[in-house]
């Protein structure tokens, strides 16, 4: 028989009323996946209209950002960093590609692609530098120095 007599159950009846209500704006559902996801499509939405004379959307940003920092690097590596899927990640590199922000080479198995920012990537990722701190600014306004460091240290803890 299993013995649950210490086991804790958090509930969405053990959730404190404010939460509970559909016309509080800060109604939570009681699953973390979809809470995570509302708030990463309200940031989203934050870091996309601080782009939106960039002609990059948040999304494009991080990949030339993943790869100012980490030189050329394979397509494969690249979707570990960014937990992307090959399908999402290939869809994603497509305009940049087009629009010359990237090179993509060859490897030595002919299943490997190795992606680097050309020139003009970086030139693009450099001029939205600014746009991408506003961003910073804008989501760090939000929550308390104190908070955005606990966020920051969770999110890299998920990932």
């Amino acid at each position: 028989m299993l013995d649950i007599s210490h086991k804790h159950v958090y509930t969405y009846n053990d959730m404190p009323k404010v939460f509970k209500s559909t016309q509080n704006p800060r109604f939570v559902l009681p699953c973390a996946c979809a809470n995570l996801r509302r708030a990463a499509r309200i940031v989203t939405k934050l870091y996309d209209r601080a782009f939106s004379d960039t002609g990059i959307e948040v999304t494009q940003f991080s990949i030339l950002m993943a790869l100012s920092k980490s030189g050329e690097i394979t397509q494969g590596r690249l979707g570990e960093l960014l937990s992307l899927d090959s399908t999402t990640l290939t869809r994603t590199l497509k305009p940049l590609m087009k629009s010359g922000w990237l090179q993509v080479r060859s490897g030595t198995d002919r299943r490997e692609r190795w992606v680097g920012l050309t020139p003009a990537g970086q030139k693009k990722y450099d001029s939205a530098i600014p746009r991408w701190e506003e961003a910073q600014q804008a989501l760090k306004g939000k929550l308390s120095p104190h908070k955005y460091d606990v966020l920051m240290g969770l999110l890299v803890e998920l990932a």
